[in-house]
């Protein structure tokens, strides 16, 4: 590349312009709405057997009762109530049986009279004269005699009594569903029952999906280096259709303007066109360029005061909605839910969904940008004072950070701090909150995951956030979780975790993992070294860069004592993980780091040991008897568990 092109790209990188116009949410959502017609889009007949999950166009009213006729409940006789008034076991009556039996799809021939009874099977059409059935288990056929058959009856019965008389679930010219109503499998009942076997339907909007980006993979592919899968088309994709939509994705396109134009171009044919990344005027950012050129009346929004979604772009061309959502997919599943969803929402014919709120307690102070709304995703956990809502600290890249959220809370554009300990009101993202079985909290580990995968397969629902050992720690000491895993080692001692405990708290032995440092197999600094000479020689270069662990948890204290007071390059890059740290070293982000030999194997890395370190479980003694507590100490106590845990390279003690 000529050096005078590259100057120019290199400035134009530099020069990220500015958002046209940043508003509020509220006034995003108005400017949007109010160029949109928000309506179903038209109708359409469907069968029965296509119409799960449509929304219903029209009313429904029955032109049939339901059932048509009257019909026993049971298997029995067909009786006057009046014939049997005052039998009990001790005092039977004799009837005379009728010279036809009644199933269902056969209509009475005979009448029945003071008596006589006729015998009806369940579902079978009840006689003329008769006004309750007898159940089958009352009554004893008797002897026969030349006449005719005689049937004991035993007990008592009322007039309708096991009888569902005709209309009794539905009359005639009721309204049995209303338009706007979802159809599922109980509803699709109905309509058969009332002889239907087409109904009208609203018809699903179109949703073009489009993501962007040179980096932007498809699943399924070899990840070249720099890349990243497509997760937001599938993410908007699904969303779509969840809100009642059809979703066409169109795939991922790279940050090429013709390219761009021409699938933009092919996504107008639908309803709604929905790009993700390039939403910025940057010198990538592509998208915006492409949909700044339509017109009537064009971009309407650019740069909403949120956190996540910032960057939102909001169009409208001929009446069809065109949005650019953020490239991260935290944002753009947030902002997407934001102002994509109620507008959706209205085409597909659904009512607006209904805003569900807890009030909760935040347990730690949260620090907030002045000047934009945020909407902090949080997880809820029960305890016995209520709810505490523990923030998802992820970022807006993180792909699961929305999927693991409970709610989220609305921090005003003005304040610049929540208190912890401050009582917070949380909007749910589902309809109900449902509280795990299990409350995990601390450091995460592998061996943890096929616990909690064990725990599943038993039924019992479990929720982990993995905040470090030392979180852990706080949060069994608060009684905001059911079991901290945590391995923190006592500075003085060299122990494990029981320096920690206080008189409320009790200690499970987990396992053993094994520390150490992990590296690339081919970097001569530390191949074939032991670890004080791989210590030497990754601190007498000063090219060679550390990924640190992060404060509180186990490991850093164990780095910051082999360390001795020493800051290597790279010391001030704190990672939450192992994989994270296994993770950097693979991609020459850094040449080495302190992980356990389980994750440095999955990586495909070389690795030192150091030293066994002991993956505990603190439990707040209060929730010992839980079940699912139980449940979990139990499993981890079976055999062929701890068979498992030793295959993945756990050890346990003794």
């Amino acid at each position: 590349m000529p050096a005078s092109r590259q100057i120019h790209e290199l400035r134009q990188a530099a020069r990220q312009e500015q958002f046209l116009d940043v508003v509020t949410r509220d006034e995003a959502e108005a400017r949007f709405q109010s160029h949109l017609i928000l309506k179903p889009l038209g109708t359409e007949i469907v069968s029965l057997d296509q119409a799960l999950q449509r929304v219903l166009a029209c009313n429904i009213t029955a032109t049939v009762d339901v059932p048509g006729f009257d019909r026993s409940n049971v298997d029995g006789f067909a009786v006057l109530a009046a014939d049997t008034y005052g039998i009990t076991e001790e005092k039977p009556r004799s009837v005379t049986l009728n010279p036809e039996i009644l199933v269902p799809g056969r209509a009475p021939q005979v009448t029945v009279r003071s008596g006589t009874a006729t015998p009806i099977a369940t579902g079978g059409m009840v006689p003329r004269g008769a006004d309750a059935v007898v159940m089958i288990e009352h009554t004893e056929l008797l002897e026969s005699t030349r006449d005719a058959e005689r049937l004991e009856i035993r007990r008592a019965v009322t007039p309708g009594q096991f009888i569902a008389f005709a209309g009794t679930d539905v009359a005639r010219g009721e309204t049995v569903m209303r338009a706007g109503q979802v159809l599922t499998s109980r509803e699709i009942g109905v309509l058969a029952a009332i002889g239907l076997d087409r109904v009208a339907v609203y018809r699903r909007p179109r949703v073009a999906i489009i993501s962007t980006g040179n980096e932007i993979i498809p699943p399924g592919q070899t990840l070249p280096p720099g890349a990243i899968y497509d997760s937001n088309g599938a993410i908007l994709a699904a969303a779509v259709r969840e809100l009642g939509g059809e979703a066409v994705p169109l795939g991922a396109v790279a940050d090429d303007e013709p390219q761009l134009q021409a699938i933009l171009s092919q996504g107008l044919a639908y309803d709604m066109v929905l790009l993700s990344g390039g939403t910025s005027k940057g010198a990538g950012d592509v998208s915006y360029r492409v949909v700044s050129r339509l017109e009537n009346p064009g971009v309407v929004v650019h740069g909403v005061a949120l956190k996540p979604g910032k960057p939102i772009c909001l169009a409208i061309t001929q009446g069809k909605p065109v949005v650019i959502l953020p490239g991260f997919p935290t944002s753009a599943i947030f902002t997407f839910h934001e102002f994509v969803a109620p507008v959706l929402r209205r085409l597909a014919g659904l009512a607006l969904a209904r805003e569900e709120t807890v009030s909760a307690t935040l347990p730690i102070r949260v620090n907030s940008e002045r000047g934009r709304t945020e909407y902090l995703l949080v997880s809820l956990v029960q305890v016995a004072e209520g709810l505490v809502a523990y923030p998802m600290g992820k970022g807006s890249g993180a792909v699961t950070t929305f999927s693991y959220a409970d709610g989220f809370i609305v921090i005003p554009q003005h304040t610049e701090m929540l208190e912890g300990g401050g009582v917070v009101t949380v909007q749910l993202l589902g309809q109900k909150l449902e509280p795990a079985d299990l409350v995990f909290i601390g450091s995460h580990c592998v061996g943890l995951d096929y616990l909690l995968t064990m725990m599943q397969r038993q039924g019992i629902t479990a929720k982990a956030l993995y905040v470090g050992s030392m979180g852990g720690l706080t949060a069994a000491r608060r009684g905001e979780c059911d079991i901290a895993g945590i391995h923190l080692m006592d500075p003085q001692t060299a122990g494990y975790n029981r320096h920690l405990l206080t008189p409320d708290l009790a200690l499970q032995e987990g396992y053993r993992r094994l520390q150490g440092i992990v590296y690339r197999r081919d970097d001569a600094r530390f191949t074939g070294k032991t670890l004080n000479e791989a210590i030497v020689a990754a601190l007498s270069d000063a090219d060679c860069t550390l990924v640190n662990r992060n404060a509180g948890s186990g490991t850093r204290i164990l780095i910051d004592k082999l360390l001795d007071g020493k800051r290597p390059p790279g010391y001030g890059v704190q990672t939450k993980s192992h994989n994270a740290v296994a993770a950097a070293v693979v991609q020459g982000r850094a040449d080495w780091g302190i992980a356990i030999d389980t994750v440095a194997g999955s990586y495909g890395l070389g690795f030192i040991p150091l030293q066994e370190e002991h993956y505990d479980f603190v439990i707040p003694k209060n929730r010992l008897e839980r079940p699912a507590v139980r449940a979990f100490l139990d499993t981890l106590q079976q055999p062929e568990v701890r068979a498992e845990l030793s295959r993945l390279g756990f050890r346990f003690p003794g």
